[in-house]
Order: C-alpha cells, then sequence, then structure tokens
C-alpha cells in the first residue's frame, strides 16, 4: 500500500498539511509494510527538506501511490485516475461550485473519502480543524476589539507560528471588566475556551453570569439547553432538543442582554431555533458589540452574520438599523468577524493535530480489514458509483 501527501492546488492557497514531517515518520514506523511518499511542495508549512531530513521520500511523481492524501478539493484536472483519494470535498451538502468535482471523480472511477465523513459507527466526526478553527476565532475577536475601541493592537494570526505564541500577545493586553459568551460543547468551543482559560480569565456560572456584576473580565461557556427551552416549559435534556428541535424557542436574549463579547463555537442543526434574529438585534437589550462567529452559518442562526469574511479583511461591521453591512468603525456598528477558513491561519498546529487523528483513526484500518468500519462508513464513491450511504447525492451529480 502506497500513500501520497498531495500538493494543495486550491487557491488562495492553503499551508496546511494532513501530515507534519513528525507525524509521518511515525505512520512509517507504525507501519513499515507501507510506502508513504510526499509530493514537493512550495506552499505547505513544512518545507520539502523538511520531510527530507525526517528520512521521507519527497517526489515530483506520485503516480504509482494507491492512496492519496490532501486537505481542500483536488481540482479537476489534477485528479489521477482510479485513485483514492482523501479531501474536503465540499459536496456532502450538494454545494453547487462543487458538482462538477463529485462528477469528474465518478467519471474518473476514484474512491472519494471526504474527512467530514471519517466518524465512528455512532455518527460522531473521528478528525477535524475545529480546535484550532475555535483558538484562531477567539484570539480574532480579541483583535477585532482593539481594532474597533482603539485600545490594543493585536497582529493577525497567520504570521505568528503557533497557539503559544497566539497566547503570549493576547496576555499582552490589558481587559476591560467585560462579560464574554461561548456557545457550543465540541471541538469549536473547546479550543476557544483553551484561550480564554490561557489569559486567566474567570469563568462564572450561567445564573452569576446574568445576575452579577464583576470588577474583572468573565466568561460563561453555554449549551443548547441553556440558550434554548421548550415552548411548554418542561425541561428534559439534549438528546430531546436534537431530535425534537421544533418544540424549542430560543431563550438566547437575556444572555445578549449582558454580553459584551459573543464567540459562536457552537454546531447549528436543521430545524433549531436561531440563537438571535434581525428583530432582535434592534431590541435595546442586545448588548453584544464584538460577535466572533467562528460556527459561521451564513444568513443563519447568528443575525449579524451577513457573509463569511476573509483571513485578508476578516471583520466587517453590521448595521442593526438597516440589517446591512457598514464599517465596523462605525458608531451603530456591531463587529463581527466570521471567517470561515480560520484554521489555515494556524497551519503549524493545525495540521500536527489533524495528523494525530487521522493517524490513529484511518491509517490502521487499511491493516486491520477495516476493524472499525471506518473507511466503509466514510467511502462516498466506489467503481464509478455514488455508494448506498451516498446516494442521496445522485439527484445533485445529475443536477436535478
Amino acid at each position: 500500500m502506497k500513500f501520497a501527501i498531495i500538493k494543495e492546488r486550491k487557491n488562495p492557497p492553503d499551508r496546511r498539511v494532513v501530515f507534519s514531517p513528525s507525524k509521518l515518520s511515525e505512520a512509517q514506523k507504525q507501519f513499515p509494510e507501507a510506502t508513504f511518499k510526499v509530493e514537493t511542495s512550495d506552499i505547505r508549512v513544512f518545507s520539502d527538506e523538511q520531510y527530507k531530513n525526517a528520512g521521507l521520500e519527497v517526489t515530483e511523481n506520485i503516480s504509482d501511490c494507491d492512496v492519496m492524501i490532501g486537505v481542500k478539493e483536488v481540482p479537476i484536472k489534477a485528479l489521477i485516475p482510479n485513485k483514492k483519494y482523501f479531501f474536503f470535498s465540499h459536496t456532502i451538502k450538494k454545494q453547487p461550485y462543487n458538482r462538477k468535482l463529485l462528477k469528474a471523480i465518478l467519471e474518473k472511477n476514484i474512491a472519494l473519502y471526504d474527512h467530514e465523513t471519517i466518524v465512528s459507527n455512532k455518527g460522531f466526526r473521528l478528525i477535524g480543524f475545529g480546535r484550532y478553527a475555535g483558538i484562531v476565532g477567539a484570539y480574532n475577536g480579541f483583535r477585532a476589539w482593539g481594532l474597533k475601541y482603539n485600545v490594543w493592537n493585536l497582529p493577525k494570526a497567520g504570521p505568528l507560528p503557533n497557539q503559544v505564541a497566539l497566547i503570549n500577545e493576547l496576555n499582552n493586553i490589558k481587559l476591560p471588566n467585560i462579560k464574554i459568551l461561548l456557545t457550543g460543547s465540541g471541538k469549536v468551543s473547546n479550543g476557544a475556551q483553551e484561550m480564554l482559560d490561557a489569559m486567566a480569565i474567570k469563568s462564572v456560572s450561567v445564573q452569576d453570569y446574568l445576575n452579577n456584576t464583576f470588577n474583572e473580565p468573565v466568561y460563561c461557556k453555554i449549551d443548547v439547553l441553556d440558550y434554548n427551552k421548550r415552548k411548554d416549559e418542561k425541561i428534559i435534556d439534549n438528546l430531546d432538543f436534537f431530535n425534537n428541535p421544533q418544540d424549542y424557542e430560543s431563550n438566547f436574549m437575556r444572555f445578549a442582554k449582558v454580553t459584551d463579547y459573543y464567540i459562536a463555537g457552537h454546531f447549528y442543526g436543521d430545524g433549531a431555533p436561531y440563537l438571535y434574529t434581525r428583530d432582535d438585534v434592534k431590541s435595546s437589550d442586545f448588548n453584544i458589540k464584538v460577535v466572533a462567529d467562528v460556527s459561521c452559518d451564513v444568513d443563519g442562526p447568528v443575525a449579524t452574520t451577513l457573509r463569511a469574511s476573509t483571513i485578508a479583511a476578516p471583520i466587517y461591521g453590521y448595521d442593526p438599523n438597516t440589517e446591512s453591512e457598514i464599517d465596523f468603525k462605525d458608531d451603530n456598528a456591531i463587529v463581527v468577524m466570521a471567517v470561515d477558513n480560520l484554521p489555515c491561519e494556524l497551519p503549524q498546529d493545525a495540521s500536527e493535530g489533524f495528523g494525530e487523528q487521522f493517524l490513529k483513526h484511518v491509517i490502521p484500518a487499511f491493516f486491520n480489514n477495516d476493524a472499525d468500519g471506518v473507511l466503509q462508513r466514510a467511502k462516498i464513491t466506489e467503481n464509478g458509483k455514488l455508494t448506498e450511504r451516498f446516494s442521496y447525492l445522485q439527484d445533485y451529480v445529475d443536477g436535478n
């Protein structure tokens, strides 16, 4: 079995890679019967030289490899027929801009495994960059606050080498006595929480957050039953919310009333209530001044997110009165940071963490007859057809 770490060819360039040199070297030792090759690249965060120094083969020709491993979508013209490919294809939600890519994958008889579809037998994602999105998102929100109020000038995250450097920058600023709200319970919100804890910001309970004032900055991390309530006032459990979202309504405004900086790190499921609407933002009870929308569901549950922003221009303003975008420096503006590819700003840490998960959950499946069914569940295409699990994509492929 021959594996290739492929060059990223999507624009704008992504410097992340599935395996760092040290992690790929570890994979080689763990599976000596496998061959691992690295396609030469001048953009990834680790240089060709670093892979060579780790004893790995770097080459321009990977056509003899069986399994191609990348991060972002592979351009159609770069796809090699009859291979197995791993990358984020952005097709499983029928994204219109990648329909031609999925069609080409089927025509070229490629077996596609999407990183998003690598899940446990209970359906939980096994690998992803979520933690790093949370880390950078929290940092970018503090940076946005400083730019809005001219109180500090944090450098952009991208040029800084790692999470430690981001934390060092944050620990050089003096926060006012603000209240910070964090939604979510998964990898994204945990990544953001790491940053708040590294700044030694005090964590407080929902009760204290809603009812007390503090003479220091504080944060509160809340989950779905904190910001949603059943319409019949019954209190059941998270599972009831996930199974019956139509029976719930948002209870978020009680938090919006006392929050200064909001980090959206939750997963939003179809049919769930919006956290806050555009009408809510017009209310005098809406106190939030800066929103770091890491989840970045455009025109959705976080009503201030009008569009995804970019790493080059990560911040814009939202005018509650006109429900439109304005300069974030404007007195009426709520500041919005809604970059949808945040882990790209922390390529070294993100790559190292991703490789660790990939080596733990995916590579062994090629050598133990896929004992846990990881590959079987993740496979979207095979033999020029959609697999049964992803047959719902047929009308999308057909253009219907």
